[in-house]
């Protein structure tokens, strides 16, 4: 960092990194006086980066958000959890619309090094994931996810356009209480104004959205993810059904996910509450877990089970491959 070039860009690295810098504290990182820091400001300035000096005793440096986007600079580690991260979430279906992954990636892959290219495709070309790939169709579109995450930060009513899973078109009012992630889609939970009650909602499926002047407050101790995951268990099958596990709730938690259905401590165990559209797969989920359990309801429940236990049971008596002669 001997060439006053190097100097500026390191400059502007610390910058990036911190939200304001006093001149003692660039001038000592450096290792300049701060007459040539404000020389180096004043570099960055010409260059058409947005660094403004805050006179005063609690002054200094800092990036003032404008119209361009600084030039970022990464180290090695930097630049592969970045890249990773992108991976990741083109993967998990954890990024908006599809094209701004890819094109993220391509842009910061042609200002790497040579060798650190290199290897990371290599990693890249090699990296398996044990989770299916998310539909790119469930990505919703980066406005509404931006929107969104701004009146729920601010706590603004939205009116938004949404597509029920029949195709049914509505327009809401909601108070939107969280974001949440969740098996590869994006949903808001908050308070829905046309049904009256707390509701949950794909992002996918909503079309246009909106921002108003009413505000609203959250409930105290409200968990939006606990609220997705509730909601999601509760949609309406066929079936609802309640099974009492031999286990206790924390091994039950471990086991069982939340989209799954509702767990409770009882004295004999953990009840299961949960909805099911074909009970041949709670069968199979049943005897996945390993524990003893009591079917509660519904008694075609049990009849699965049996189904599935004379399955297992035919496919253990299989004979195996006769040994080679000889």
């Amino acid at each position: 960092m001997s060439h006053p070039a190097g100097r500026v860009l390191a400059m502007l690295e610390l910058l990036q990194s911190h939200h304001r810098l006093t001149g003692v504290e660039l001038a000592d990182r450096l290792r300049v006086d701060e007459r040539t820091v404000r020389r180096y400001a004043a570099t960055l300035v010409d260059l058409g980066i947005p660094v403004t000096a805050e006179r005063g005793r609690y002054g200094g440096y800092r990036m003032r958000p404008g119209y361009k986007l600084p030039p970022l600079m990464l180290t090695d580690d930097e630049a592969v959890a970045v890249l990773l991260g992108l991976v990741a979430a083109e993967r998990l279906g954890l990024g908006t619309e599809e094209p701004a992954t890819t094109t993220a990636l391509a842009k910061i892959r042609r200002v790497l090094p040579a060798p650190l290219a290199e290897r990371l495709t290599a990693v890249q070309d090699h990296l398996g994931f044990t989770l299916r790939r998310a539909d790119p169709t469930l990505r919703p579109a980066t406005g509404t996810l931006l929107t969104l995450g701004a009146a729920t930060r601010q706590r603004r009513r939205v009116t938004l356009d949404y597509r029920s899973w029949r195709g049914d078109p509505s327009r809401r009012q909601l108070d939107p209480y969280g974001l949440v992630f969740h098996a590869g889609r994006w949903y808001v939970t908050g308070y829905d104004h046309l049904r009256d009650e707390v509701r949950t909602f794909r992002l996918d499926r909503i079309g246009a959205v909106s921002t108003g002047p009413e505000t609203f407050a959250v409930p105290d101790d409200f968990d939006p993810v606990a609220q997705v995951t509730r909601s999601l268990a509760g949609v309406p099958y066929a079936h609802s059904v309640e099974v009492l596990l031999e286990t206790d709730l924390v091994a039950a938690r471990r086991r069982v996910p939340p989209s799954v259905g509702d767990l409770t401590e009882v004295a004999d165990g953990v009840l299961l509450r949960t909805r099911a559209e074909h009970l041949d797969g709670m069968a199979q989920l049943l005897a996945g877990l390993g524990w003893p359990f009591t079917v509660l309801r519904p008694d075609a429940l049990r009849d699965a089970v049996r189904a599935h236990a004379t399955r297992l049971a035919g496919w253990a008596d299989r004979p195996g491959p006769a040994p080679p002669s000889g």
